[in-house]
């Protein structure tokens, strides 16, 4: 019993009925197969009654062998669907089956009942006109030759009124049907590639977050930085020059400086409290020169450094390109006051056909970029070059021992438009080093 059975299995395998069996549109077939099958077995139960001599055993039990034959082989036709040259094995086979079994009861209900249900299953097997119109030329012949052969010359007449209306409707039902599962094997198509698209989409959604958390993370650095940390920076300078001038008995000149920490501590907080709104931290009605140059007073104020600026632009810049602007040249004059030993330091903002450039120099101590580069706790340089990037530029620094420091800033092709600070890149080789 168990060799029988994996016998069956490996027929079952090698036919391709079990890759079938899942299927959804063979399982729809399925309900074609059982109208088949009722159909037919009503049409042999009735031939066998209305018919005499087909009872007879020798007649009755290859009849009944040879319709049972017929009915299986259409619930086994989508294993024959698998190729061409299986489809053309099964209808040959079920097309002579069909021929022997209407000798039996040589009746004409049997011939209009098993012809039908052939010419069904041989148009679903095509899918191109052309072999419809054969596979439709070809049944006509043969059912018109069987019908001959078997009631002769007399029914013709009658075949040739029955044969056009049920060849157009079975061939219009089984071309329906076979639309229908086209555009239902379209529309599940179309599911697997909007599932496959949603989860696509997921996944990029998931980046999307994943790296706006990050430039959410760096901003706030940035902003902590260029605030909090920038202008308690700026009072321990001012506080430290205070203590000098009170040292030496200038309390006049200490209480100026106190007066100035005094204001450099309330911009301090209301440049943190703007930081924490989201707000930016320069109004589109400050003009971005005269915001300079009062950053190269306080500096000069707080450090005895004097601090020359020259801004030469002609146009106006949008309200983000002048913080971008105002953050970069603050942190150049909190580094050189912190870490230059200067005599002399310089900010220019200069324009040309290649774009805008703007430097912040000294001319003190210097140091070496290489071996500077990023230092732990460092943050400033770093900020300056993300803040660069927003704006489309490129940062580099150019320094040595003894020969002082030149921070630039290159805008090239003029990247000034509220989008274009979005999309800014960071381009050409960051050779930033140094200081914080």
């Amino acid at each position: 019993m168990e060799t029988l059975r994996r016998q069956f299995d490996a027929l079952w395998d090698w036919l391709g009925l079990k890759k079938l069996g899942g299927d959804p549109d063979v399982r729809e077939a399925r309900v074609f197969f059982v109208v088949v099958t009722l159909a037919l077995g009503g049409s042999a139960i009735l031939a066998v009654n209305s018919i005499p001599a087909l009872r007879a055993p020798a007649r009755l039990i290859p009849f009944v062998t040879l319709m049972v034959l017929h009915i299986a082989l259409y619930w086994l036709s989508p294993a024959f669907m698998l190729s061409p040259r299986r489809a053309v094995g099964y209808l040959g086979l079920q097309a002579v089956l069909v021929f022997i079994i209407t000798l039996f009861p040589r009746d004409l209900s049997m011939i209009l009942s098993l012809y039908p249900a052939l010419l069904g299953i041989a148009v679903g097997m095509q899918r191109e006109k052309r072999r419809i119109v054969t596979v439709v030329i070809v049944w006509l012949c043969l059912a018109t030759l069987n019908l001959i052969l078997v009631l002769g010359f007399a029914v013709l007449p009658t075949w040739l009124v029955f044969a056009p209306p049920l060849t157009f409707f079975v061939v219009i039902y089984v071309v329906l049907y076979l639309r229908q599962v086209e555009a239902r094997d379209h529309a599940r198509v179309l599911l697997r590639d909007l599932e496959a698209a949603h989860r696509e989409l997921a996944d990029y959604a998931a980046r999307v977050e994943d790296l706006t958390l990050a430039a959410e993370r760096q901003r706030m650095a940035r902003e902590l930085h260029d605030t909090l940390a920038q202008g308690v920076a700026g009072l321990i300078l001012q506080l430290e020059a205070a203590d000098s001038h009170l040292t030496q008995g200038r309390a006049e000149r200490a209480q100026s400086i106190v007066q100035q920490a005094m204001a450099r501590a309330r911009a301090t907080l209301a440049d943190a409290r703007h930081a924490i709104d989201d707000l930016r931290a320069v109004p589109s009605a400050v003009d971005p020169e005269d915001a300079l140059r009062h950053e190269a007073r306080r500096f000069t104020d707080a450090t005895g450094i004097p601090c020359a600026l020259d801004f030469a632009l002609a146009g106006s810049l949008p309200e983000a390109t002048a913080e971008h602007l105002l953050r970069i040249v603050a942190e150049g004059l909190t580094n050189i006051a912190r870490h230059a030993q200067a005599a002399h330091a310089w900010v220019n903002v200069a324009e040309s056909d290649d774009g805008m450039t703007i430097e912040v120099g000294d001319d003190g101590v210097g140091f070496d970029p290489t071996v500077a580069f990023d230092q732990p706790g460092h943050y400033g340089l770093l900020g300056m070059r993300e803040r660069a990037r927003l704006a489309g530029g490129v940062l580099t620094v150019e320094s040595a021992p003894g020969a002082g420091t030149r921070v630039k800033i290159m805008l090239d092709g003029y990247q000034w438009s509220s989008e274009a600070l979005g999309r800014g890149q960071w381009t050409g080789t960051d050779s930033s080093r140094g200081r914080s």
